[in-house]
């Protein structure tokens, strides 16, 4: 009896020890002595505390307990910021493995965005990522894959299909979403997003063409913050605020607002799993390693709805919805008559899980996630494709992959600069 007790403890002893290799759940889930209760603060890990990183310290319900930066001036002010003691790692792999840490922020530049939300999901973590989602659409796969295979909650850190004013429109996109789902515009629709309909590219996100061979600075860990980009000279306005206008780290306005500008959009349109068929663009010939302007993108849905990015600013008067039963301009004006009232007569659109700390509470999809989100962010990819290669890219959206057209797909699965992989 007592040898078949022993070896029923061994048993379950393996097994558990087992179950443990492949089971990895977030640190306040568990319980117990030493754990935080689902009532208390949920534990957060910032990657990258620059001027981004630090304005996101201070979220109701989350407490800061470690900060990571390859820039030890960064650290040094978030800090101060923090009032202290705060556990700090040059490493972000470190931070990640931290067993008190529940949610990884990664506000770093998109080029590590893909590696760092892979290495987190795989680490039991729950994620906050800023936008872009990821620099590469082959990226956005592997994060929505790993998301999916450890049961993480995931956010994208942009908010407007939820959350404030849109912008231009002067409503929240639920009232857009509304209007849309009425059918008062008819069907299929256009949407043209520019300074005419309220929405700025921020071309001041340009890079320098043969930018000047420059010292590193001593608190810059060059060779880590360039991590799996190809290696390049230091040159100051690769780095910090101004890496937005190089390939190899971001795509310019597109880059930076894109997410903002396009995930509403595609929520309003119905287009959460589906991406456009046809791209077009009309731009300069870009530089090989500095992102410049572009006058006109188009993406085309297989329905034949449109979205327009006029970067030139030509489209002046054009509708920010254009349907074939009515306008919608921008500040939520219609030319459908009485458009306030009808409206009001319709019931408004599903509820969503807006509450991020409440999704890793109970284990629910937040409102924008990897799913709805790696679809935005290859809206974003789609045209900084286009625009990298000047030509119009055709895609097939159940393959998520161009046709017939190998130097486009070569873009969704770029080459990472050893030992880095994801």
């Amino acid at each position: 009896m007592k040898e078949k007790d022993t070896s029923r403890r061994d048993f379950i002893k393996k097994s558990l020890i087992g179950a443990a290799a492949f089971t990895i759940v977030p640190r306040f889930v568990l319980g117990g002595n030493g754990y935080l209760a689902p009532s208390d603060h949920l534990t957060k890990g910032v990657i990258g505390v620059g001027s981004m990183g630090r304005g996101h310290f201070g979220y109701a319900g989350t407490k800061t307990v470690a900060i990571c930066d390859v820039d030890t001036r960064h650290l040094a002010l978030a800090q101060k910021a923090l009032g202290g003691g705060v556990k700090e790692h040059h490493d972000y792999r470190e931070l990640i493995q931290d067993s008190e840490v529940d949610i990884v922020h990664i506000a770093t530049p998109p080029h590590w965005h893909g590696i760092m939300a892979v290495e987190a999901a795989r680490s039991g973590k729950d994620i906050w990522c800023e936008k872009p989602m990821t620099r590469t659409i082959g990226e956005g796969k592997k994060v929505k894959e790993a998301v999916a295979q450890h049961g993480n909650v995931f956010r994208l850190n942009t908010w407007f299909r939820f959350d404030a004013n849109f912008y231009g429109m002067n409503v929240p996109v639920k009232k857009i979403k509304k209007l849309v789902e009425t059918g008062m515009l008819g069907w299929p629709l256009k949407v043209t997003i520019s300074k005419h309909t309220g929405f700025d590219w921020k071309f001041y996100w340009v890079g320098k063409e043969n930018l000047p061979v420059e010292t590193v600075p001593k608190e810059l860990d060059y060779d880590m913050w360039l991590g799996p980009a190809p290696h390049k000279p230091y040159s100051a306005h690769r780095v910090h605020t101004t890496f937005r206008g190089y390939w190899d780290y971001d795509g310019g306005g597109l880059g930076d607002m894109g997410q903002h500008y396009l995930d509403p959009v595609q929520y309003f349109l119905g287009k959460d799993q589906e991406s456009p068929v046809k791209v077009e663009v009309d731009a300069p010939q870009q530089h090989a390693d500095a992102v410049g302007t572009w006058r006109k993108i188009t993406y085309t849905y297989a329905d034949g709805c449109q979205i327009i990015l006029d970067g030139a600013g030509t489209e002046e008067g054009q509708a920010y919805i254009d349907g074939p039963k009515g306008k919608l301009y921008k500040g939520f004006v219609s030319d459908i008559p009485d458009m306030e009232r009808k409206l009001a007569q319709y019931p408004d659109p599903a509820p969503q899980v807006t509450d991020f700390l409440e999704a890793c509470r109970t284990r629910q999809k937040f409102a924008l996630n990897e799913q709805n989100g790696y679809y935005s962010a290859t809206l974003v990819n789609l045209g900084l494709s286009a625009l990298r290669l000047n030509r119009t890219l055709h895609f097939d959206s159940d393959k998520q992959e161009f046709v017939n057209d190998e130097g486009a797909n070569r873009l969704i699965n770029q080459p990472m600069r050893g030992p880095w992989t994801i």
